[in-house]
């Protein structure tokens, strides 16, 4: 949406009651101060007459104001990408924020997504107020802002970090952005940072309500012991980007409407990538209030949003990490399934020494396509399908990685034995954030139709009225007897 297109009657009350749950879904620009903020900014509050309002960071930079250093709008909780505005957009979006700071421009953003670019220019303007190009550069302008606030990065190991080419055009752009040099705003931060080498710490907003108890419990549940952990409300991982490994963490501050994100890594260059990446496996930048509004028209399940709000869904690491679980979760069940996956880590992951019990990253495509999967205890039918998987995944045949038409994906994904359109579903919800995709098989699917855009979301909420997966023998019992009658197969359990 454009300026003129919002609501400024719903802006201004949102701004005069400073509402956390409109914050990152529009921008306000202070004429006088030429600065633009977020909804919750903190100084005295401008008279409406002298306040514009922007559908996104980057219309409110075109329109000529900076970032207030006060409410830090880099900060905010990401623009929902699905909330308003066209398909195309809502893939663009989403690959912006995946491809990071050096992203190949507008002509290869428009060609990913098979559109031309002025076409895409088009519909920016039309639904963000601002063109793709500006949009990025707004993305690397706010990581670059965050680099200089949250970490102790030395400059010109920040201006690479941030996708910057030299440092020069780093401090130039800074300065025309904030009116202020990187080591100034450095400064007006005041932050304690951490002293050890390769530690960043991230502060990753979300707009409230979030269900952190029950994204942990989900988490939890499918944990490997060897590549993550989840203790003391913190879920821990092991990671790989390239060739560098490392580890994060992450926890939750209640009062400041954000997890803490604490990453170990030897690349600042991978920061970019680190940060959205967690951003996106814990689905940060959902809009609840759409969320809720469109599945509050259940009755049924309205009743269950409003006893745990925000439940949001979970994300995975690495795409790829999540199919293989997911073609073991369908052949055993949730124990059987964890168990087998930590043989295959251990037997062919990196190994490494991060402490608190993290042992190995997973194996990577290559190291899977040719690798004995017998030796680690799967069976053959389950063996060949990872096989294949791994290969297609090497080999380019299927990418989770800035996935512009996750229709193809799934396709390619069913041609797989073992990975029926409940399972390929469940890998479209989590890893690539598909906020419609439902891995489930009800009775009453004209219920489910009236979940839509939103059906992921009522998918957290039903995988808990689910039994626990029934024992190998008995499941596949179940399921003879399910073809045998013509019966809809069981519902996807969620166990891996």
């Amino acid at each position: 949406m454009k300026e003129s297109e919002l609501d400024w009657r719903i802006c201004q009350r949102a701004r005069l009651s400073r509402d956390p749950r409109f914050d990152g879904k529009f921008f306000i620009g202070v004429r006088g101060s030429g600065v633009y903020c977020r909804p919750i900014c903190p100084a005295p509050t401008a008279k409406e007459k002298n306040c514009r309002y922007y559908a996104s960071a980057a219309a409110a930079q075109e329109a000529g104001y900076r970032p207030c250093l006060r409410c830090r709008p880099e900060s905010s909780p990401g623009t929902p990408a699905w909330a308003g505005t066209s398909t195309t957009v809502s893939r663009a979006l989403r690959l912006i924020h995946e491809m990071g700071p050096d992203d190949g421009g507008m002509e290869a953003l428009a060609a990913r997504l098979g559109v031309g670019s002025r076409h895409l220019r088009r519909l920016f303007l039309r639904h963000l107020g601002a063109t793709p190009h500006a949009v990025a550069q707004t993305r690397r302008m706010d990581f670059a802002k965050k680099l200089i606030d949250e970490t102790s990065l030395p400059m010109t190991e920040l201006a690479i970090a941030a996708g910057f080419g030299s440092v020069r055009r780093f401090n130039a752009q800074i300065r025309k952005t904030y009116h202020r040099t990187p080591t100034q705003i450095r400064a007006i931060a005041r932050k304690k940072l951490l002293s050890a080498e390769n530690e960043y710490e991230f502060r990753l907003r979300f707009r409230p309500p979030y269900g952190w108890n029950g994204m942990l419990a989900f988490l939890e549940e499918r944990a490997v012991d060897c590549i993550e952990k989840v203790e003391n409300g913190v879920y821990r991982r092991t990671i790989q980007v390239n060739e560098s490994t490392g580890s994060f963490d992450v926890s939750l501050d209640e009062k400041k409407l954000s997890l803490i994100a604490r990453i170990r890594f030897d690349d600042p260059r991978a920061l970019f990538f680190i940060v959205e990446r967690i951003r996106a496996m814990f689905d940060l930048n959902a809009d609840w209030a759409a969320i809720e509004k469109g599945l509050a028209v259940d009755k049924r399940l309205a009743r269950r949003l409003k006893g745990e709000p925000g439940l949001r869904v979970p994300g995975c690491w690495n795409g790829f990490e999540l199919a293989v679980r997911a073609l073991l979760g369908c052949a055993a069940g949730t124990a059987e399934a964890k168990a087998l996956i930590g043989r295959l880590v251990r037997a062919f992951g990196q190994p490494l020494a991060f402490g608190n019990g993290l042992t190995h990253v997973f194996p990577e495509s290559a190291a899977l396509a040719c690798a004995d999967l017998a030796g680690a205890g799967l069976g053959p039918d389950s063996a060949s399908a990872i096989r294949v998987l791994a290969q297609a995944a090497h080999d380019g045949t299927i990418s989770f990685e800035a996935v512009s038409d996750s229709t193809k994906l799934l396709a390619r994904l069913r041609a797989i034995a073992g990975m029926n359109a409940h399972t390929a579903h469940y890998v479209a919800m989590r890893a690539l954030g598909e906020p419609d995709a439902f891995p489930f098989a009800i009775a009453d699917a004209r219920r489910a139709e009236s979940w839509r855009p939103w059906r992921a979301y009522a998918a957290m909420y039903l995988w808990k009225e689910f039994p626990a997966p029934m024992p190998k023998k008995a499941r596949e019992s179940l399921r003879a007897a399910q073809r045998k009658s013509g019966v809809a197969p069981h519902p996807l359990s969620l166990s891996t």
